[in-house]
């Protein structure tokens, strides 16, 4: 997913609200603690686009095959991961949600949204342009704007 998405999806996800446009970022401007955060939880990872948004640091990466990205607070804490998904891997309710809602729409893009303290999953599924969010049962929670 395009990494501003992303960050607006993950933060929407978690209640903080989108106020900001994020700001992508220079790796000098990643606090210490949240580069040795990173490294520790994401060893193998060493291409990283970092962007900054409202006091958190989002890392957009590759990890295997997988696109991912994971939000961290100044002081090094994730608060959550995010992993793009095959569509097909939705659970059973998003994908009735999006015939029933999106009559002959596609499934651009999906996430699966975790967070670190919690483990809560929840279920992003872009559509017509927006992205749709579920909780970990499928059950629709809002659209998220950029």
């Amino acid at each position: 997913m395009k990494y501003t998405k992303t960050t607006a999806a993950i933060f929407i996800a978690t209640g903080m609200g989108l106020t900001a446009i994020a700001q992508k970022i220079n790796s000098k401007q990643i606090p210490a603690a949240v580069k040795a955060s990173f490294a520790k939880t994401y060893p193998a990872v060493k291409t990283i686009k970092w962007e900054r948004e409202k006091g958190n640091f989002e890392a957009g990466f590759k990890q295997g095959n997988n696109e991912m990205s994971a939000v961290f607070k100044a002081d090094g804490t994730q608060t959550e991961s995010e992993m793009e998904i095959s569509s097909a891997t939705l659970p059973a309710p998003v994908l009735a949600y999006v015939k029933q809602n999106y009559k002959g729409a596609t499934i651009k893009e999906a996430a699966k949204i975790t967070k670190t303290d919690t483990g809560e999953v929840n279920y992003e599924a872009e559509v017509q342009g927006k992205d749709l969010l579920f909780d970990h049962t499928g059950k629709f929670i809002k659209i998220a704007k950029d």
